[in-house]
């Protein structure tokens, strides 16, 4: 029969009280104290019918701990999964059980009954005490009847022992004395209520870890020292394809096993290798566990490799910054000259495939734009796009920028590392803007990335594989850079696989009173000026839109439309000489009497410039052939031609 004891608090851990004897009415005593610490699970039962009657309580989790006495307790602990608290007999409790007896029946010889072993220290104080005491043991029931059998024979009147012994004593006619003191049990009491409280918290925290590995997608198997699978999750079974039905630990042998044997050979961790496990490829890992320094088991994990890229990319897309996205497509290109629809059909060429485009102009002519709308054009949209100025960096930089560095790779290298702007540009796109200024070393570098399409950071042994787009722009001559030396030429013959050449905006003069009406439009917002003032800032340009040569291209334009909205979005200003001091470019347009601009006027001829002028512009600027070509009104191209000649 087996009963709880009354108390709502299910909180509290579950002790099972296990008595056949006296022992249980000290018990009974003992209990109401710890009501409030424990819920009392009553037996009285022992034994097989006691291991029966708890099993299902055990399996239910209500029962944490079994406190018990004697053999009865030495059979529940070999038989029963949880802890088994033992009511302990110590010499004060012996010491006194012999007093008693003296005092009670002064001169019997008293036969002492002990479980597992005799005290040899109370063999030596029986001349002492002036008592003759005689001791057996026992391990079982059994044992029990024999030992007092044999003391009844051996002339004993008074028996101490459990309260089985003490019951077979009074059948025999003869005294006894409880062996168990109220403080041993008490003491048990404590252990008991101590050991429930951390095996329920071991349990929760086994249950929890158990919860959160059942629910993790990646596989996780646990194996003691020599190998014997101690738990496994259901992620691991489907990805290692075994079947339930079958005996899982034999079949988890075969497929990690060599692992196992790898690790417990070399004493070192295997960090993500790729295996191919049933066909599928898997990323697996096998780490040792360490217990006070002693290795006493090992975890491996398995990942499908499809998955980890998936997350890769979720990741990728998630963190990336909201800068490294393409704002413009091939549709924000303002212009209708055959030029500019060139260039958008070579774009959208290009943006079809994942081939690198070369993209080459003057500055100022919108390489970057392109870029971005062959970008948005391909199948990459959506994906980072990432923008490096090769020219805006010192040389000792650029390598790490671009392909990142480990922890400690050079004095003052961030901590942890960094990644560099190919591993963030994965998946997606990476403009190499002025590429002509990249140095020879990087050179090397950038090239084998394009070939083997892997970067290995500085400071690293290990290459990570990337899947980026490559656009590079210049407004330098490649070629002539590689016939001097300069440039590699095997990097220019790779980056030269699609190449589109932008035109400057003087040779493309048609476009420019649209492509002003549209930047017009956008400071006439940002500004908010009135329709009067653009119109005012429209007519005020004019001139230039058809006389200046346009050196800065659309950047330039851009900036001159915004001083003009700045300047003259004021209707009630004054007479528009007055801020001619404030626009140089008027004085830069050399208008010929016949209103011709000396070089690129789209229908005019020419003015001829002369050597004396070309040698005069050149020694007032330095040499600087731009600079020159520039106070001249004729394009760098028609210099250079008129230089040769």
């Amino acid at each position: 029969m087996s009963t709880f004891a009354s108390n709502p608090n299910q909180d509290r851990p579950g002790i099972a009280l296990v008595s056949i004897s006296r022992l249980r009415t000290l018990c009974e005593t003992v209990m109401p104290r710890y009501a409030e610490r424990a819920k009392f699970f009553s037996v009285r039962e022992g034994y097989g019918t006691a291991v029966t009657a708890l099993q299902a309580h055990v399996d239910a989790g209500t029962v944490d701990v079994v406190l018990a006495a004697g053999s009865n307790g030495a059979y529940l602990r070999d038989n029963l999964n949880v802890p088994v608290v033992m009511v302990k007999v110590n010499g004060f409790d012996v010491l006194g059980a012999i007093t008693q007896a003296i005092a009670m029946w002064p001169g019997a010889p008293i036969g002492l009954v002990l479980h597992e072993t005799v005290s040899r220290e109370l063999s030596d104080l029986s001349a002492w005490l002036n008592v003759a005491l005689k001791q057996r043991a026992y391990r079982s029931i059994d044992e029990v009847r024999v030992a007092v059998d044999t003391l009844v024979a051996e002339g004993c009147t008074v028996i101490i022992g459990p309260g089985m012994a003490c019951d077979l004593a009074q059948q025999a006619g003869l005294q006894s004395v409880f062996l168990y003191s109220l403080g041993a049990v008490e003491e048990a009491f404590e252990r008991s209520i101590e050991l429930a409280r951390m095996s329920r918290q071991k349990e929760s925290k086994r249950v929890r870890l158990n919860t959160i590995v059942a629910h993790l997608r990646d596989g996780v198997a646990a194996f003691d020292d020599s190998g014997q699978l101690e738990a496994v999750n259901p992620a691991m079974i489907d990805l290692l394809g075994l079947d339930r039905a079958r005996d899982l630990p034999s079949q988890l042998a075969r497929v990690v096993g060599p692992l196992l044997r790898e690790t417990l050979a070399t004493d070192m961790p295997i960090d993500e290798r790729i295996e191919q496990i049933d066909g599928r490829e898997l990323i697996v890992n096998c780490v040792p566990i360490i217990e006070r320094g002693l290795r006493s088991g090992s975890v491996v994990t398995v990942q499908d490799a499809l998955v980890a890229q998936r997350i890769e990319r979720s990741l990728r897309t998630s963190q990336r910054p909201k800068h490294l996205v393409a704002r413009h497509d091939l549709a924000d290109l303002i212009g209708a000259s055959p030029a500019l629809e060139r260039v958008r059909s070579l774009a959208r060429a290009g943006a079809a495939h994942d081939a690198t485009v070369l993209l080459t102009g003057e500055s100022g002519t919108g390489k970057e734009l392109v870029a971005q709308g062959i970008h948005n054009a391909s199948r990459r949209r959506g994906n980072p796009f990432v923008a490096f100025n090769c020219a805006a960096l010192p040389e000792g930089l650029i390598e790490s920028e671009l392909f990142g560095h480990e922890e400690g790779a050079f004095t003052g290298a961030r901590r942890g590392g960094k990644p560099g702007l190919f591993e963030i540009a994965h998946t997606g796109t990476i403009f190499l803007d002025e590429i002509g200024e990249m140095p020879a070393a990087s050179q090397s570098r950038l090239l084998r990335v394009l070939q083997e399409r892997e970067v290995m950071k500085l400071g690293s042994g290990r290459a990570t594989p990337i899947d980026v787009r490559v656009i590079a722009a210049t407004h330098r001559d490649l070629h002539a850079l590689v016939e001097q030396g300069l440039f590699r030429a095997d990097l220019y013959f790779r980056l030269n696989l699609l190449q589109i050449e932008l035109p400057p905006l003087r040779e493309r003069r048609g476009d420019i009173p649209e492509l002003a009406q549209h930047l017009l439009s956008r400071s006439a917002t940002k500004y908010e000026l009135p329709y009067m003032a653009t119109e005012r800032v429209r007519e005020f340009l004019t001139p230039l839109f058809e006389h200046y040569a346009w050196p800065g291209n659309v950047r330039e334009l851009d900036n001159l439309i915004v001083r003009a909205a700045i300047y003259l979005g004021d209707t009630a200003s004054g007479a528009w000489q007055e801020h001619r001091d404030v626009f140089p470019e008027f004085e830069r347009m050399h208008v010929s009497p016949a209103s011709t601009v000396r070089g690129d006027v789209v229908g005019l001829q020419p003015a001829v410039v002369t050597r004396d002028e070309i040698l005069r512009a050149l020694e007032q600027n330095g040499d600087n052939r731009a600079a020159a070509s520039r106070a001249l009104g004729i394009g760098r191209t028609t210099l250079w031609r008129l230089m040769k000649k």
